[in-house]
């Protein structure tokens, strides 16, 4: 307590020095036109994100309006003694990546008018440009507000991540993907940064995109879109084989160059190990009242089934045809012939489905709560191994959440970005998607989930999988030096270059800040 005390006096100290004025426990810090908020409530939001696994307090939160807010506060923080920076977008980090207890977190993320409708005063607000079909918008923007605003024209981003209420800035630092990462790379693939793009600043342009946060603050991103789907037709097939089912997805994947009307527009999928799992919160897909049992598909595979997700999009104009197309791609897969399952919906409908869950779970109080959550690249080359020792060995017959599991490829990702990925043409993302919930469960309790993550990575580790995390958390230098393997010297090297104080996103645990050279304690 006494040394949280001392850091916390210490922290306070840096930015009256930094900033220049006193400070009153009953105002916000004052830096020219900037107001830095020491509001309780604020604090409190701040200090916590989605994974509930940890809570680290800011000394202030900082609301910018602008790019040029932005750069003053970060100014600022190398200037003088300096003070950690961290952006947060909607706070749907897992392990903290977004928090710092001894400095400044900017909440990026939009507050709407007092009346509740549009943007605040000085809001940068969204412009689509028809013609040349892309959206300038705020790096703070949700992605579901992004869909609704170019929707008015009949336009929509091409790549997506599974759920929309995140940030523009924070799936761009991140590497954002869903089932249309096999035809369109991540969301870090295409566009501009209005600051720097790939002909001006080319290496801080790419090292920003997968770059964690190191390497500066995206305040403003300019969007692909293409013209927008009215409808998708959403398939859902199983497998009781794991092999047949990874062929398919891979043959799925390999049509990303045919024409529109030759392949799916989405492939996802997930593992089955719990019955009730195949009617998760993550599925509003089939009707409560007619869910899908497992003990009905006649199948018997030590417990474990797999399904494939799909989707194809069209517009109302289009119905026959999608029909034909739908069967002529699904007569080359290899699934249980029973297990068939369709709905169509509106194409927005679609993309929100996790939201509409996220509602449900909200009104029973199950959102809210620790979520021990990891993320893995698989190469394709071991993705059998790793369904034999986890899926089938470690998970058991309980899970605690959904299980994503889809190939990519390769060749769609730039590899002058952050971002790290297995040295395979073709690898896998497997999300175990869990939720703590203290109701009495040994195998749902948040050190059961935690001490399950642990068994698997060592797992990987001892069979020399050769996986990466996605959205990774390491606490100590050699780990991350590990994790970025080659990439590591470029991008220790564009840290130097561009944030040398090291004061950005400190949360993420890959470099530790370097403050006056006589202020020791803070070295």
């Amino acid at each position: 307590m006494a040394n949280k005390l001392l850091l916390t006096v210490l922290a306070i100290y840096r930015l009256i020095v930094t900033v220049g004025l006193t400070i009153s426990p009953t105002e916000p810090f004052q830096l020219g036109a900037i107001r830095l908020s020491t509001d309780s409530a604020e604090l409190e939001e701040a200090s916590v994100d989605f994974g509930r696994l940890g809570r680290a307090e800011p000394i202030a939160v900082f609301r910018p309006s602008s790019a040029h807010d932005v750069a003053g506060l970060v100014k600022a923080a190398t200037s003088g003694v300096g003070f950690p920076v961290s952006a947060r977008g909607h706070g749907h980090s897992i392990n903290g990546q977004a928090h710092t207890g001894d400095g400044v977190v900017v909440e990026m993320g939009r507050r709407k008018a007092e009346n509740g409708n549009g943007y605040g005063s000085g809001a940068v607000v969204p412009k689509v440009n028809v013609e040349e079909e892309y959206v300038d918008v705020w790096g703070g923007e949700l992605w579901v507000d992004v869909l609704r605003c170019t929707l008015e024209v009949g336009l929509a981003p091409r790549s997506w991540t599974d759920y929309l209420y995140l940030t523009v800035g924070g799936t761009l630092s991140n590497a954002g993907i869903s089932g249309q990462a096999f035809n369109y790379g991540p969301q870090i693939r295409k566009g501009k940064i209005v600051t720097c793009s790939e002909e001006k600043s080319p290496e801080l342009f790419h090292a920003v995109l997968g770059g964690l946060g190191q390497f500066g603050i995206i305040t403003r991103a300019r969007i692909a879109l293409e013209p927008s789907p009215q409808r998708v037709r959403w398939i859902r097939v199983l497998y009781s084989n794991f092999t047949a089912f990874t062929k398919d997805q891979e043959y799925l994947i390999s049509l990303h160059d045919k024409p529109k009307s030759q392949k799916f527009d989405y492939v996802e999928g997930f593992v089955i190990v719990d019955e009730g799992l195949i009617n998760n919160w993550r599925s509003s897909f089939f009707s409560p009242s007619n869910p899908v049992k497992i003990s009905s598909l006649g199948t018997n595979n030590e417990g474990v089934l797999y399904c494939l997700e799909i989707t194809k999009n069209y517009f109302d104009s289009q119905n026959y045809s999608v029909d034909q197309e739908i069967e002529t791609l699904l007569k080359d897969l290899d699934y249980i012939p029973a297990s068939e399952f369709t709905t169509d919906l509106p194409y927005i409908d679609f993309l929100d489905r996790v939201h509409k869950a996220e509602l449900k779970l909200r009104s029973k109080g199950l959102w809210e709560v620790p979520h021990p959550w990891l993320n893995l690249f698989v190469p394709k080359s071991r993705i059998s191994d790793f369904n034999e020792g986890v899926f089938k060995g470690i998970l058991g017959n309980k899970t605690s959440g959904p299980i994503l599991i889809y190939p990519m490829n390769k060749h769609k990702w730039d590899n002058r970005t952050s971002v790290v990925t297995p040295n395979e043409e073709v690898f896998y993302l497997v999300a175990l998607l869990r939720s703590a919930l203290e109701n009495g469960e040994e195998t749902q309790s948040l050190e059961y989930l935690t001490d399950q993550n642990r068994r698997i990575l060592k797992f990987c580790k001892d069979a020399n999988i050769g996986i990466k995390q996605y959205l990774p958390h390491y606490t100590t230098e050699s780990e991350w030096i590990n994790h970025f393997g080659d990439k590591w010297e470029h991008f220790n090297k564009m840290k130097t270059e561009f944030d040398p104080k090291r004061i950005l996103a400190t949360g993420q645990r890959i470099f530790k800040p370097i403050f006056d050279t006589n202020d020791v304690a803070f070295r």
